[in-house]
């Protein structure tokens, strides 16, 4: 009988939490531009729209690079700091990993108005590199956290081993750690490059008047009515963050680069 509830249970959970990506889903085929729903007769000129128009065109990629190389400044953040934080032990190291992790704890309102302000003062508000930049502090955690786990994970005996054999500290991280953090690296990396493609806030107040991310689009968009083209972006969205997480997850061990250990998950 517990066992029928807990079932049960989960079940409503999983209705109720996908209830709404169902309903996005049926309006972003719907073939009327309305958003109905059940959907009025099916037709996937929404999603062709993104790539044919050409204000959703420009969105799209202007997202995807930014997520790109966003995503890539913050690992090459994260990973120097992670592997200072490793071979430093000393307790004043610890500053710098909160440094690290402050910018995505503070609510995104306040990193925001904290970067546009800075931008303003320096005279580059509006530029879109800063936006690059912008992103890559605020999402530099998610990678700081994966390597910060993966560096823990190693066992020093292989570097002491290399040392021994007289590898300097360069040829030891070559060869030996960096194909042991390789998967955290990795991990790091699609997590920041999801979060970016999705964010708003940061990427408004830094360029929301010069470019156009899709998340900035869509909102822009809502001023002139509704569109199964937004419905479409949302199910994009999903798609990629459902695409790069089931890649961790199926290329690593994606409980272990989140942080759990074997105890936890046996």
């Amino acid at each position: 009988m517990n066992k029928a509830l807990t079932r049960l249970y989960f079940t409503l959970i999983g209705i109720f939490l996908a209830a709404p990506i169902v309903v996005v889903a049926g309006v972003s085929v719907n073939a009327k531009q309305s958003l109905n729903f059940p959907p009025q007769g099916f037709s996937l000129s929404w999603y062709s729209a993104i790539f044919t128009d050409p204000g959703w065109r420009s969105a799209f990629f202007a997202s995807v690079i930014l997520a790109l190389c966003a995503a890539a400044l913050a690992v090459a953040i994260a990973l120097p700091l992670a592997r200072f934080l490793w071979r430093r032990l000393a307790p004043w190291a610890q500053v710098f990993q909160l440094l690290g992790i402050a910018p995505f704890t503070l609510p995104p309102v306040i990193t925001a108005l904290g970067l546009l302000t800075f931008w303003a003062a320096t005279g580059f508000y509006g530029q879109p590199w800063t936006a690059v930049i912008s992103h890559a502090i605020f999402f530099v955690t998610l990678p700081l956290v994966t390597l910060s786990l993966g560096f823990s994970a190693i066992d020093r005996s292989l570097v002491e081993a290399a040392a021994t054999m007289g590898a300097d500290d360069r040829t030891i991280f070559r060869t030996v750690v960096l194909p042991l953090i390789a998967p955290y690296l990795v991990s790091g990396y699609a997590f920041a490059f999801v979060l970016s493609l999705n964010e708003y806030i940061v990427a408004y107040m830094t360029v929301g008047f010069v470019m156009e991310t899709l998340p900035i689009k869509i909102f822009n968009a809502l001023r002139y009515g509704y569109t199964p083209v937004m419905a479409s972006v949302t199910i994009l969205f999903v798609a990629v963050a459902a695409t790069v997480f089931g890649l961790v997850a199926r290329f690593g061990d994606l409980p272990k680069l989140l942080g759990a250990n074997a105890d936890d998950r046996s």
